[in-house]
């Protein structure tokens, strides 16, 4: 008889926040990327063009980590016009010893928003200056909030900006992280000069066209793209990946075939065969980071299969130790 831990969304909210532990666990994981020892197959990919629509499923092993996960998660970006989220999905856990079905995560996206929040603030937390004090958010979506939230947990902001395409959706979005996070949170109607005003730019948009263009940067400046993950998607203007001191994808492999630095390629910006250090490789201290203020640093995140398993396994513990869920047998 096989026994299977049930973790509803209602569960794994309450087990899982956007904390500190949180980001240590994406940290980690991105660690483990760096040993050259984790086992991640490419992400299985499927647009749904009709409906705005598209899955990705990820997943890794982790030398170490005592189970796998597959994570399934649909994006359909419509789905606002009625009345539904962007994002849903659930993840799997299996035992990493015997492929034996351990649990089902049915977080509806929930832990992939986490995960991909945290990855954001590990990317400010070993690229960004130490003193930034300002961010503009480029999205006003879940992601964009919970990446301003998971920004102020390792850096001293102390106001920020939204900017989005529905200005309303900006506004509200402001007001909401203005009161969870007692900063000053402002919708900006002008990109361009919130773009230049900030220290921090995080974009979590699904855009096709670029959105952030190079001459609104400024020296000492960091950038967190988030939103590129499929080969047509582009927010970052090309020529910013040649003017960055510092360019950080999360997997190399990923982001020249779906990430910002696929668009720079195709615009001649940079070689195709040009090799940058993983954001894992700087976590684990075997390649430099932001080497003085003055610097453009940008972190091109796909999001991985390492980072799907670190999260899964974490809540799973959580819920073991919090004997919360539902077990089934069969």
């Amino acid at each position: 008889m096989t026994h299977i831990k049930i973790l509803t969304e209602a569960d794994l909210r309450s087990l899982v926040k956007l904390d500190l532990d949180a980001i240590d666990c994406v940290e980690q994981a991105f660690a483990a990327l760096a040993s050259g020892e984790v086992v991640m197959p490419p992400i299985l990919s499927m647009a749904i063009a009709p409906f705005n629509g598209e899955v990705d499923v990820k997943t890794a092993f982790v030398p170490g980590i005592g189970s796998f996960a597959i994570k399934i998660s649909p994006g359909f970006f419509d789905n606002p016009k009625i009345g539904l989220p962007s994002t849903s999905g659930l993840m799997v856990l299996f035992s990493a010893r015997t492929g034996m079905l351990e649990a089902l995560l049915l977080d509806n996206g929930y832990l992939t928003d986490v995960r991909t929040a945290a990855a954001g603030a590990v990317a400010a937390r070993h690229l960004s200056r130490p003193d930034v004090s300002t961010a503009c958010i480029l999205g006003a979506g879940a992601q964009g909030k919970l990446q301003l939230k998971a920004l102020c947990l390792v850096r001293p902001i102390s106001s920020a900006t939204i900017w989005a395409r529905d200005a309303d959706k900006a506004i509200a979005a402001a007001t909401q992280m203005t009161q969870e996070l007692g900063i000053e949170v402002r919708a900006a109607t002008d990109l361009a000069g919130a773009v230049s005003a900030a220290d921090v730019i995080v974009t979590t948009t699904p855009a096709a066209q670029p959105i952030l263009q190079a001459q609104w940067l400024r020296p000492g400046q960091h950038i967190t793209a988030m939103g590129s993950d499929q080969e047509h998607k582009n927010e970052l203007d090309p020529a910013c990946v040649g003017k960055a001191d510092l360019y950080v994808p999360d997997r190399l492999s990923q982001t020249r075939g779906l990430g910002e630095l696929r668009s720079a390629i195709a615009a001649g910006v940079v070689p195709a065969d040009a090799e940058f250090a993983e954001l894992g490789m700087i976590v684990a201290g075997k390649a430099k980071g932001r080497m003085s203020g003055n610097e453009i640093t940008i972190a091109d995140l796909t999001g991985t299969g390492v980072q799907d398993t670190a999260i899964a396994t974490f809540a799973s513990s959580r819920a073991l130790a919090a004997n919360a869920g539902t077990d089934f047998s069969n």
